[in-house]
């Protein structure tokens, strides 16, 4: 049988939105959140996408589903899928159109720190000068 591959949907928000949603700036625990669960039923990750507000006809969302590469897009929960698209309905609908599936990894947000709130900013506040996140 043929891998299952995914592509993993995280949404932007602003950095000045830490504080009040550090999950939804966290883009890479949202990647995370998609990996466990494409692990988890044994599937790959084959595409990370970090969208804001796509249409839902985007070809960047499209491209590998038409290369064969990606079949099923998943969010780390709906909240996420509803920033990163401009209508998760036109989305679902194109989804259905096409024959992907869409789905949402649903595991809880983790509960964010000082210190991880910190390591988030760092991380993006300093991509440019070579930080690398770790």
């Amino acid at each position: 049988m043929e891998e299952l591959r995914v592509a993993a949907i995280a949404s932007l928000a602003p950095l000045e939105e830490l504080d009040a949603d550090p999950f939804a700036v966290d883009t890479r625990s949202q990647h995370a959140a998609c990996s466990r669960w494409a692990a988890d039923r044994g599937y790959v990750v084959t595409r990370e996408l970090l969208v804001y507000g796509l249409r839902a006809d985007h070809c960047g969302l499209w491209s590998d589903v038409d290369a064969g590469q990606v079949h099923l897009f998943v969010a780390a929960n709906h909240r996420v899928l509803a920033r990163a698209l401009g209508s998760v309905e036109e989305f679902g609908a194109e989804c259905e159109r096409r024959g992907v599936r869409l789905e949402t990894a649903g595991h809880q947000e983790p509960a964010y720190t000082p210190a991880m709130k910190a390591e988030v900013h760092r991380r993006l506040s300093m991509p440019t000068a070579g930080y690398d996140g770790t």
